[in-house]
């Protein structure tokens, strides 16, 4: 089934990283028929380098303040659209009450031990994890997600992501 183009204007995806935001995302604005943005992807093309060259070389801070210019931009410069945002991009600059007044934001609620499972593949990719020990990589996505939550928690709408289909997420953004 797909949405009509003015059901929705934006949806932001949010959630821990290893979430599916990215995979759902896509699938989402295929559905939608409207244009799918990973906001890590955008800043690494914007900056011509990795998120990890971008922590090394100018810290989050710098990385931080980026994601939320374009951000910015991503809304200004589409009506319609769906976001695959970072996983700590609510937790910045008062990100999440912008999404919320922008567009209809998504919690992606994973369940941990699913967490762990997706990252201990994808380490070296994510320069948040990248030199936690595999053995306490539980622990750090649980205190992770413990600061977190108080703004994932402020999504319009949480699911649970690891039984989601699409026709299931279709269905609960239109009503």
């Amino acid at each position: 089934m797909l949405l009509n183009n003015q059901t929705l204007k934006r949806v932001f995806l949010i959630g821990f990283m290893g979430s599916g935001k990215t995979h759902w995302g896509k699938l989402l604005a295929g559905n939608m028929d409207t244009p799918f943005f990973d906001l890590d992807e955008v800043i690494v093309k914007a900056e011509g380098k990795s998120i990890a060259d971008i922590f090394a070389s100018e810290g989050e801070e710098y990385f931080r303040y980026k994601e939320r210019d374009l951000l910015e931009e991503l809304v200004e410069n589409n009506k319609r659209c769906v976001v695959s945002c970072g996983g700590g991009t609510p937790c910045f600059f008062n990100n999440i009450d912008f999404m919320k007044k922008e567009g209809e934001v998504i919690w992606l609620n994973t369940h941990i031990d699913v967490l762990v499972r997706r990252l201990l593949r994808q380490k070296s990719a994510r320069p948040i994890i990248r030199l936690v020990p595999d053995d306490e990589l539980k622990s750090f996505i649980l205190k992770k997600m413990q600061d977190r939550r108080l703004y994932y928690e402020q999504a319009d709408l949480v699911i649970k992501e690891e039984n989601l289909t699409l026709q299931h997420l279709t269905e609960l953004l239109t009503n």
